[in-house]
């Protein structure tokens, strides 16, 4: 059977060209088209934006799919709605099914709208049991992990256990994605593992770990992880680095550093070594030189760190994050002893956060320089414990750009207005390097914080630098 797969970002890089760089892939529906692939369907993708609806009707007329599977976060998912409408007008016998996390933590929102059927959790197994029952010409039924709309109502089946052994997958299929991404060299993403073992208040992990039984945290063996890199490093020889996805590499020291030996044996059979960056979640009165090393030797560019907030009481008490601010000023200093370069990553317009906490932030950062650094307006997803403690608090408000949402405050914080929130984004990279960094690079650094933070001058400046990429050759 032909499936044809529909993404959506929200904060797209041109109609299309939606995806900057292979950083952008989406891993959900690139396994399940591997596994249908691998068992002798065909798949396609197709990333239509608010400028290029019409494309998904092409790609029908052309493909001629037996099913379309969506997937969405909460972010897309008003405008997946709309696509998957039209879809419904246009091909009124097609299948639709969506998964991914919103459809997840919202099963009976997605069934309220015009799809067929609903994945909760993983949907590697129950899409390849979905596409052999329509092939079949059955109506669909009994598959786990799925829910199906039916004449009665609602058909819920139970969920399956997680995916044991996440080496028993199919590399993901990352060929539907290049005539999506404006930057085909761009570096690629490889997943090093499944789950979180962490309970931050502003993620959905702590539900999503809930909808199946089994061991929700999985690492692929290193072994399997080299493997991929070096099929890539193949398929594309001009390879330079790969960013090594995974909640924190940090997680399981053995298993980081026997990926690490596998790496740096991996790396010792090319001219050119392949670098690699990860995120790293500290944790407290650790002691990271054995890790670190272990990253140095095995040619690890930079490694990204989770700050959320120079707070320790905004993290310790809104976030569930517990470690000290001395941690952090520990990880970072024996990161730079073995040459890591360090990124962070930051959040501002936390509930309860005041303005005077958000410079702690700022300290923290001045004393850790980063290479570079990430500050986003915190927003509450839906299925987070932050969303139902912003909704108890009367601070939701459904007026805000989801193009934006991590760009421009959607809360009016008591104490810490919209306003004083957008200023100290925009002026953030004079806040953190002011002093440290040369005038014309801070200057520059606002410019572009300013850019990014206003959907016009977004979209103009991205419309520049697409018309003037050397990418376009590819095109």
């Amino acid at each position: 059977m032909k499936v044809l797969f529909v993404h959506s970002e929200e904060d797209y890089y041109s109609a299309d060209k939606p995806l900057e760089s292979f950083e952008r892939m989406q891993f959900g529906i690139s396994y399940i088209s591997s596994v249908l692939t691998e068992a002798g369907h065909e798949t396609k993708l197709v990333v239509p934006t608010p400028k290029s609806m019409n494309v998904v009707d092409e790609y029908i007329a052309d493909f001629d799919p037996g099913l379309v599977c969506f997937t969405s976060v909460y972010s897309v998912y008003d405008f997946i709605c709309k696509v998957a409408t039209r879809t419904r007008r246009n091909h009124p016998d097609l299948f639709l099914a969506i998964g991914g996390p919103h459809a997840t933590l919202r099963p009976d929102e997605c069934l309220s709208e015009v799809f067929d059927a609903v994945c909760v959790g993983e949907g590697e197994q129950a899409t390849l049991e979905l596409v052999e029952q329509l092939e079949a010409g059955k109506k669909p039924s009994g598959i786990p992990n799925l829910c199906f709309k039916t004449y009665e109502g609602v058909e819920r089946n139970a969920p399956r256990p997680f995916v044991g052994d996440v080496n028993s997958l199919p590399f993901p299929d990352r060929d539907m994605w290049l005539p999506w991404v404006a930057n085909p060299l761009s570096r690629p993403s490889v997943l090093a593992g499944r789950g979180c073992p962490f309970d931050c208040t502003y993620c959905s992990n702590h539900a999503l770990r809930k909808v199946a039984d089994g061991k929700y945290v999985r690492m692929r063996s290193p072994e399997n992880i080299t493997a991929e890199v070096e099929a890539y490093k193949k398929k594309f020889p001009l390879l330079e680095e790969v960013y090594l996805e995974v909640e924190t590499l940090g997680a399981d020291t053995r298993w980081a550093i026997e990926l690490c030996s596998e790496l740096e044996a991996l790396n010792s059979r090319w001219e050119v070594p392949i670098a690699f960056g990860a995120n790293l979640r500290v944790t407290p009165n650790k002691d990271y030189e054995k890790l670190f090393s272990a990253f140095a030797k095995s040619n690890f560019r930079f490694i990204n760190i989770g700050v959320e907030s120079g707070s320790e009481r905004v993290r310790r008490d809104v976030l569930k994050r517990n470690y000290s601010n001395q941690d952090i000023i520990n990880a970072v200093t024996t990161a730079r002893k073995h040459g890591l370069q360090i990124g962070t990553y930051n959040l501002i317009a936390l509930p309860g956060e005041t303005p005077a906490e958000f410079m702690e932030t700022v300290d923290l950062n001045r004393i850790c320089q980063p290479d570079w650094f990430l500050l986003s307006v915190f927003f509450p997803y839906p299925g987070t414990e932050l969303h139902d403690l912003c909704r108890e608090q009367g601070l939701l408000d459904s007026s805000f750009d989801k193009v934006l949402e991590r760009r421009r405050p959607s809360m009016n914080l008591p104490g810490f207005s919209k306003r004083q929130v957008s200023r100290r984004f925009t002026w953030s990279p004079l806040l953190f390097y002011g002093g440290h960094r040369p005038v014309k690079e801070v200057i520059w650094l606002v410019t572009m914080s300013k850019i990014c933070s206003n959907r016009r001058t977004l979209t103009l400046w991205r419309t520049i630098n697409n018309w003037r990429s050397p990418y376009r050759q590819f095109d």
